[in-house]
């Protein structure tokens, strides 16, 4: 009778360290010290798994039952756990973790209450904030901020205004969210330097304001001493009439001004057609996709005076008085 649990305790061991490794295969491999606690493995089992090397130990609070480098999903899992039983990935995390592609971060980001005493470690980011809000995390999966308004901080917290246009467009170009949603999130940003900008972007992503786009580059090309443009300038092609956004007929310069939406797949045959057939006219024409005209306006510009100068028009602040002797003459 006294030997009945002592020969048991192996099996028991065994049954308890095969429960927390199914925990741990559904997380990607990692598991917290007190998921392990909570399916009866102790320390001193957890300390004799890693001892033997079969598991390895990832954060102050995270362990992963295999060895060798861990998965990105691996990655996340062990940042929220590090974080505790409030973590969740937000921003630019948030948005890989829903899916994104084509954009990679060095750190880990997760939001916690601002009572939580989890800290920051090696690739992992811990940030108390004030907008915690469960409302807002995912009800299934990895926890994460839902897509619109992960993208919505992402942009608040990126490097630069390049980027946070970016995080905005990419998750509503990967069909992770859309700008109408964006838009709603964005609502709720009181104060920050860029809300005039991200305002703007999301402006764009709803292609509501293509006509206020196209006055934007008319007051850049007079800021500039650039020539006045034609607008809408109508041409004729094989299969009908199109439209070029802006045109400086007498120098044979083309801007076409592309929404976000023209990186879209439906509408790149289409374009490429009208493209085509602008310069086969023998016109030079150039793109200039809205959110250039957003975070990368001097390169762009630079970009069409050289097209002008090398179609023959004297900059700087020059055409207008050339254009004006011309129809005199």
């Amino acid at each position: 009778m006294d030997d009945a649990p002592r020969l048991d305790a192996p099996a028991l061991r065994a049954k308890r360290i095969s429960v927390a490794t199914e925990v741990a295969t559904a997380q990607g491999g990692v598991i917290s010290l007190g998921q392990l606690r909570s399916c009866g493995v102790t320390r001193s089992q957890v300390r004799a798994q890693l001892a033997a090397r079969r598991w390895q130990r990832v954060h102050t609070q995270v362990v992963a039952v295999t060895t060798g480098p861990l998965s990105g999903l691996a990655m996340m899992w062990a940042a929220v756990l590090e974080g505790g039983p409030s973590a969740h990935l937000d921003g630019a995390s948030a948005l890989i973790a829903e899916g994104m592609t084509g954009f990679s971060w060095d750190v880990t980001r997760v939001s916690v209450p601002m009572h939580s005493r989890a800290r920051s470690a090696p690739g992992l980011q811990v940030v108390r904030t004030r907008r915690y809000d469960p409302r807002t995390v995912q009800p299934s999966g990895i926890p994460r901020t839902r897509p619109d308004v992960a993208a919505v901080r992402a942009a608040l917290w990126a490097v630069s205004d390049k980027q946070a246009a970016l995080l905005l467009t990419m998750p509503v170009q990967q069909r992770l969210t859309t700008a109408e949603r964006i838009g709603v999130s964005l609502l709720s940003v009181r104060r920050d330097r860029r809300r005039t900008l991200l305002h703007a972007t999301v402006l764009d992503l709803l292609d509501g304001v293509r006509s206020v786009s196209e006055a934007e580059f008319a007051a850049e090309c007079r800021r500039r001493g650039l020539p006045r443009p034609s607008r809408q300038v109508v041409r004729r092609g094989r299969d009908g009439t199109y439209y070029l956004d802006v045109c400086w007929e007498q120098w044979g310069v083309v801007v076409e001004i592309d929404g976000i939406h023209h990186g879209w797949a439906t509408n790149v045959v289409a374009d490429a057609l009208r493209h085509n057939a602008v310069t086969l006219d023998s016109s030079v024409v150039l793109r200039l996709p809205l959110l250039g005209l957003r975070v990368a306006a001097d390169d762009f510009f630079a970009q069409i005076e050289e097209a002008l100068r090398s179609q023959g028009c004297p900059l700087p602040r020059t055409c207008d008085d050339a254009a004006a002797r011309t129809t005199a003459s």
